[in-house]
Order: structure tokens, then C-alpha cells, then sequence
């Protein structure tokens, strides 16, 4: 089909399944076949109903991670650090952690979510420019360390913001400034931004609760700007795409200029940790970006959720496919699976994994639910577990500065054993919704843990 066919295309297609899963705004980039299509359906509020188009802004979340990640490879590049640098080389004098890690922790252990620092520390230190210096210099020292550095894989959102302090020790200059010099300029983006003053001057998106309220704005717009080098940036579907071609094109950027190394863009997509559990996408990680496997293809990408908004990005180096999914629902992985696998399908023949789901016929003794029952904690959650009627249920509560942001309930869901093995279970929120994963394990020294994303210990 000619370009404008398909963009006709993929415009209808985002159209359909998004009213089908419940997803107010969003907005669809590809690149493929050296074309570039782009398509927007919704609306940015459900308050105002003003449209969603093709340049309006998305909160991107944690894709902003491969941005950080970015830098710091430059910064690499450059000669000014390694990923054996330890923190207290780059940042003599810091104290990090309870335990005081600084001397262990190195770049390659933040990059790789790997420090055991608890990761999800939210609190607000303010709008200044040293907001990220504060975070660092006054939050870090009391950091909880949930086990030790390099034992396992724990996404930890703290350990970027830390990369985010390094790049403005070794840059002399706040990370946003960083972020423009060394990344939005050279890439030629118009429609990338970080403040929410600077997102104003666009047609910006406005995130929505979770259901059954999904018709209402969320009351907060934002995240902290303290967590600005771990998912603080705002953007089009299309300048995030640029993004992702400069790394499929080995660091050039689309006027040819070099951005990065092709070694250190390389070298980033590598896979490094493998992620515990079972897995509905994501097995292991690189230098920042997310690994999965495809219908047998590697596929690299990073996704992102803030307060009410969900995005997506993956890229096939294989068919040289890229494609972006900004969304403005509490929860666009129905989305995000059902859109993206007829992209890649149409392009490169792979599909999202359908992920794992309950197992048939798999019946769990009491005895062995039991060996789960308590409470589980980390900074921002706590999980209580308990057997009721033969079923391991489960109550999730958002805890700390990120339960105020969100006004959030405490959830509670039922866990259905995903294999035989005892630990492994699945769970989700709607029957419409894909299928989450919940492992149970143990650290070295015993402790027990809950996995979902992030190892959350044991408490009771």
C-alpha cells in the first residue's frame, strides 16, 4: 500500500482499538521501510475533549531512562567515566544507602537496575535547579538497601536520578540543560520537553484515573521534577521515534551527525540481567534498554507510566520496524499488545508474547499457599497475602508521596497459579486486561520476596 494508504491504515486501527480498550487519548508513530507514519485518535481530557493530533505531548515516564542512559554513555565516550566507575569516584563524599555502598555501587549497577537500592522514592524536593542534587545529597543516604549490590535484578527508579546527578557533576549543568545540548538539539526535536511550563506551549496530554473512574483527569499532572532523569520527560510519539532511530542507526542521527559511538549503541542493547520470574514480555536487560523476544527475534525497547499515562517503545533491528504508543489511560497494555503486534506482525512477522496466563488444571494445597501468606514492603507499596477459599488473594496499596499523587485505593486481587512450581502466579484487575505476572522467591540469605518488577521483601 502507498504511504498514505497506510497511514490511513494504522490511524483507523488506533482509532478502533482504543475505544475498544477503554483508552481516552493516544497517539501512534512508525517508522518502517525508511516511511514514517503518524496517527492520534481521542481526546487530551476528557474535561476539555480538545482532540488529540499527531504533535501533541505525551508524558513518555521511564522511556526516559534510555535518554539518561544515553548521556552517560557519551559521558563514556568522552573519556569522563566508565561503567566501573563507582559512585563514590564520581561523587566523592556521598554517603548512599544505609549500608554506605557508594565504593560498591558503579555505573554499570545503575544502569542495569542491579545497586539493591529500593528504587521507588518519590518524595518532591523541590522546583529548583538543584532539586536533583537535593535528592541525591539529602533522600540517598537513608535509602533502604533491599539486598546486596549486584545479588539481583530490582527496577530502581533512584538509581537513574543518580545517573541524572553524575551527568551534572561530570557536565556542569542541570540534567534538562544536559538533556538539550547533548540530545534534543543535536536530534533536531521541536516537540521534546521536561517542565511542565515548557509542555504548555503545546497541545498537552492530561492523564486519566483508573477505572471504573477513567472518565475523570487525575487531579496532579506531573511526577516531582526530582525525578526528572528517570521519567520526567515529555514528548511526541514522532520526536521519540527519532530517538529510537538514532540507536537503530548505531548513534547517527537522521542528518548523519554522530551522537554516539556505534560501540556504545551496541553495546547497550546487549543483554546483561535477566529478569526473575516469569515473563509477559521483558526477559532481560541491557545498559538501560528492555530485551524480549519476539516470535524469536530480539526486540529492545522501554515503557512508561506516570500519573494516569502509559507509553511505548519498541524496536526491531531485524526489520529495522520501530514504533511508539503514547496514551493517556491509567492502563494502554491492551493497547499496546493488541496494536503493536499487528504492527510488527505487518512489518517483520513478530508478535507480542501473549504472556503467561493461569495454568490449566493447576490446583495449589493450602499448605503451599500459606508458605506466601504476610506482608510485603517497599518505599512506595506495601502487598498483604492471605488464603481465602482455596486462593492466595492479595491487597496492594500504594504507600509514601506516590499514593498522594494518585489519591489510590487499596487494590485487591486474586492470584491464579501460573505453573506447578508454587511460586509463580498470575493476576490482573478486569478480565479484559492481560494477564500480570507474581513471583515468589528468596534472596541468598533467605529472605523471602514478592516480584513484580521490583523485589519487595518480606516483612511479616
Amino acid at each position: 500500500m502507498t504511504n498514505d494508504d497506510a497511514t490511513a491504515h494504522w490511524a483507523g486501527r488506533l482509532a478502533e482499538l482504543a475505544k475498544a480498550t477503554h483508552v481516552q487519548g493516544a497517539t501512534l508513530a512508525i517508522w518502517a521501510d525508511g516511511q514514517q507514519h503518524e496517527a492520534a485518535t481521542g481526546v487530551l481530557s476528557t474535561a476539555t475533549g480538545v482532540p488529540v493530533t499527531p504533535d501533541s505531548l505525551f508524558q513518555i515516564g521511564s522511556i526516559t531512562k534510555p535518554w539518561t542512559a544515553t548521556m552517560i554513555m557519551q559521558l563514556i565516550d568522552e573519556g569522563k567515566l566508565s561503567l566501573d566507575t563507582t559512585v563514590a569516584q564520581v561523587l566523592p563524599g556521598l554517603r548512599l544507602g544505609v549500608a554506605d555502598i557508594a565504593a560498591q555501587v558503579t555505573v554499570r549497577h545503575l544502569l542495569t537496575h542491579t545497586s539493591g537500592l529500593d528504587g521507588d522514592i518519590f518524595t518532591d524536593t523541590g522546583r529548583g535547579g538543584d532539586c536533583v542534587q537535593r535528592y541525591v545529597e539529602d533522600l540517598l543516604p537513608d535509602a533502604v538497601q533491599v539486598f546486596g549490590v549486584g545479588a539481583a535484578y530490582s527496577y530502581c527508579n533512584s538509581g537513574f536520578v543518580l545517573l541524572g546527578r553524575i551527568i551534572e557533576v561530570l557536565d556542569g549543568r542541570e540534567w534538562d540543560a544536559s538533556l538539550r545540548q547533548r540530545l534534543i538539539e543535536p536530534l533536531g526535536l521541536t516537540h521534546t520537553v521536561t517542565l511542565a511550563e515548557e509542555a504548555i506551549m503545546h497541545r498537552a496530554a492530561v492523564g486519566h484515573r483508573d477505572r471504573p473512574r477513567d472518565d475523570e483527569p487525575v487531579p496532579e499532572w506531573g511526577l516531582a521534577r526530582s525525578v526528572g532523569p528517570a521519567g520526567l520527560i515529555v514528548a511526541s510519539a514522532a520526536d521519540v521515534v527519532t530517538f529510537a532511530r538514532m540507536h537503530l542507526a548505531d548513534g547517527l542521527a537522521e542528518d548523519g551527525s554522530r551522537v554516539l559511538s556505534a560501540a556504545a549503541a551496541i553495546s547497550m542493547r546487549q543483554p546483561l540481567v535477566k529478569i526473575p520470574g516469569i515473563s509477559d514480555d521483558v526477559t532481560e536487560v541491557g545498559l538501560s534498554w528492555r530485551l524480549s523476544v519476539w516470535d524469536g527475534r530480539r526486540v529492545y525497547g522501554h515503557g512508561g507510566a506516570t500519573l494516569g499515562q502509559n507509553a511505548y517503545l519498541n524496536i526491531d533491528p531485524q526489520a529495522r520496524v520501530i514504533a511508539c504508543l503514547l496514551t493517556n489511560a491509567s492502563d494502554g497494555t491492551e493497547l499496546y499488545k493488541r496494536l503493536f503486534s499487528e504492527v510488527f506482525e505487518s512489518y517483520g512477522g513478530a508478535r507480542v508474547p501473549d504472556g503467561p496466563g493461569p495454568a490449566d488444571g493447576a490446583v495449589l494445597a493450602e499448605t503451599e499457599l500459606a508458605r506466601h501468606v504476610g506482608r510485603y514492603e517497599r518505599s512506595a507499596s506495601r502487598m498483604d497475602f492471605d488464603v481465602r477459599d482455596g486462593v492466595l488473594h492479595g491487597v496492594v496499596t500504594t504507600t509514601g508521596p506516590l499514593a498522594e499523587s494518585r489519591e489510590s485505593e487499596p487494590e485487591e486481587l486474586d492470584l491464579y497459579p501460573a505453573d506447578a512450581s508454587g511460586d509463580n502466579f498470575v493476576c490482573r484487575s478486569y478480565e479484559d486486561q492481560p494477564w500480570t505476572p507474581v513471583t515468589f522467591g528468596a534472596l541468598e540469605d533467605g529472605t523471602p520476596y514478592c516480584f513484580i518488577g521490583r523485589v519487595t521483601l518480606k516483612v511479616s
